[in-house]
């Protein structure tokens, strides 16, 4: 059984301080049993978080989609799992106004985080929750899954401007507030990448062994699930320069990343 400790201790040595943004993806199963569950696992992040943010994605782009433009931030169930769908109507946290990849946010000053989030033409422009991690220092836990499931990288895509990852074809989306207040969305552009065969998530695996020899992600283990630990900045900034190096696109298939393109980025020493 996994206890509330275990996980307080999990994070201190994971490095995670206690007034860091920190967002999660979280395969439940793979940790093992949890004390008090879903809810058991929120709680002990939010307390140990407590001069931070806790970010919980509650995405919705299986539901919100160009035959069913709709998305109510009280009532759209998430696509992603339990603890998405628990995280989402909890009441000491505020979800997201972001049609198709809403966060549940935990902690001090989570209303400002998510404050404009309607306003996202695509799933991470700059600005959004998710992008915001850059200048916000953050840092994803991935527990037992992979940067298939990394959805930060995809507000790197957008950051660094990679072609052929938006739809050219927008539409709009309704949104229905916290107090019941319709709105609409700009138009929206949704992940596409014709040169892919598949999400182009599907490849971010492609990034692994440079976030390693970088310093961008770190492992450690949460019951029985493997966990990358992985900063934010410096992902960016690892892809942003091997992206300056390349002639190719680097996520459209399991093609390895020649170690030539980050060899020489020694660790801690990154753009800004």
């Amino acid at each position: 059984m996994i206890t509330k400790q275990d996980i307080f201790d999990f994070l201190k040595n994971a490095g995670i301080k206690h007034n860091d943004k920190v967002t999660i993806h979280c395969s439940l199963r793979s940790i093992g049993k949890i004390e008090n569950g879903a809810d058991g696992l929120i709680d002990a992040f939010c307390e140990y978080l407590n001069d931070g943010l806790f970010i919980v994605p509650t995405h919705t782009w299986d539901k919100v989609w160009r035959e069913s433009p709709y998305y109510d931030v009280r009532k759209t169930v998430p696509d992603i799992g339990t603890l998405a769908e628990v995280a989402a109507f909890r009441e000491d946290g505020v979800r997201s106004l972001h049609p198709t990849h809403s966060v549940a946010v935990f902690g001090k000053g989570a209303d400002e985080f998510i404050r404009g989030e309607e306003k996202c033409a695509s799933p991470a422009p700059l600005g959004s929750c998710i992008s915001r991690l850059y200048e916000e220092n953050g840092k994803v836990l991935l527990i037992g899954v992979g940067h298939e499931r990394n959805t930060y990288l995809h507000s790197v895509d957008e950051r660094l401007s990679i072609p052929d990852r938006l739809n050219p074809d927008p539409f709009e989306i309704t949104i229905v507030d916290w107090d019941g207040n319709t709105l609409k969305s700009p138009p929206f552009h949704t992940h596409f990448t014709a040169a892919a065969d598949m999400c182009v998530s599907e490849y971010y695996p492609n990034y692994k062994e440079a976030f390693e020899y970088t310093g961008a992600v770190s492992y450690s283990k949460l019951g029985n699930a493997l966990v990358y630990i992985c900063d934010c900045r410096k992902m960016t900034d690892t892809c942003r320069i091997m992206w300056e190096r390349t002639d190719h696109d680097l996520c459209v298939s399991a093609k390895p990343i020649p170690k030539k393109m980050y060899e020489d980025i020694h660790k801690n020493r990154f753009l800004c």
